[in-house]
């Protein structure tokens, strides 16, 4: 039992990541613009939370410097694909490479470097439940916060009119802007506010999931996220559950491993990667219900008196 106990942890720990990274790019996706470049943002966000921890010893430092990086990118992302009017999808896949050759080059100096041991965390007297304490109450301030996270959008997207004009950029930006909304303002605030999400992330990675610098250590988690705002039908609580059922893939891999089972390496390593094309597969066999539910100007460009 405590085996399956850790393996709940482990989900928790790994769905963080996903469901940070996802609900970022869900306001961006919101407001109608797609962002490729989340592996990108996620590899500059992780070495520089990374290099601020080694600096100045505060995790707090570190994510704080994640999320201004994944926001300085997200910000020249927005720039060109907003006002310069360059391809969505080109110019995101351009910031994923220049992401993972950036952060591989800036990385260098802190491949062998070591930050300050990681503080455990518990919830008192809740952490000493059997089996429920270590499933769910010993778990990083930002695990319980993704959680938070995803309520407050939920509230702010459906409960709030910044929200709802938020989700009228992302259907009709035209209408948006015959009312008088300023429609590229808005969706760069959201592509910034997407790129410090995707960059707390990628700051999480590299500060609490795994403590340490590696060269290309994000390992697809960019794209997974990309993945799950389409399979969640762009709504945050689906993202949420999306990323744990995601998360705890990924860790069964380990899990198996660890009991014994005689299957590949490989091809347990590759589980995570195998249920998104598989998911993604299965929703697009309803392209009704994807159009019902995805913001209609998503992907298209808006330049006002066009």
């Amino acid at each position: 039992m405590e085996s399956y106990a850790l393996l709940i942890a482990a989900t928790f720990n790994a769905g963080t990541v996903l469901a940070l990274a996802s609900l970022g790019l869900l306001i961006n996706e919101k407001a109608g613009i797609v962002n490729l470049g989340a592996e990108g943002m996620m590899l500059c966000a992780a070495i520089a939370g990374y290099a601020a921890v080694a600096h100045t010893g505060s995790d707090w430092a570190g994510f704080a410097a994640g999320m201004g990086a994944g926001a300085l990118l997200a910000a020249v992302f927005g720039v060109l694909v907003i006002w310069l009017n360059t391809n969505q999808y080109a110019t995101g896949l351009a910031l994923s490479l220049f992401g993972a050759g950036f952060s591989a080059f800036a990385g260098i100096a802190y491949v062998q470097q070591r930050i300050p041991p990681r503080p455990q965390f518990a919830i008192p007297w809740l952490s000493d439940i059997p089996l429920l304490g270590s499933a769910l109450f010993r778990h990083h301030p930002l695990v319980y916060g993704a959680i938070a996270i995803a309520g407050a959008l939920i509230w702010f997207l459906y409960r709030t009119r910044a929200g709802l004009i938020l989700r009228s950029v992302g259907e009709s930006p035209e209408s948006a802007h015959a009312l008088g909304y300023p429609v590229r303002r808005i969706r760069l605030g959201a592509v910034m506010a997407g790129g410090a999400l995707c960059g707390l992330a990628g700051a999480y990675i590299s500060i609490v999931y795994t403590p340490l610098w590696v060269e290309g250590m994000v390992a697809g988690k960019g794209w997974i996220a990309l993945a799950l705002t389409t399979f969640a039908t762009w709504r945050p609580a689906r993202v949420l559950l999306g990323a744990y059922l995601f998360g705890g893939v990924t860790m069964l891999q380990f899990h198996l491993q660890g009991a014994g089972v005689d299957v590949p390496s490989q091809f347990l390593s590759m589980l995570p990667y195998l249920s998104t094309i598989v998911v993604l597969a299965l929703i697009s066999r309803n392209p009704q219900w994807i159009r019902v539910n995805m913001p209609a100007s998503i992907g298209k460009p808006f330049q006002p008196g066009a």
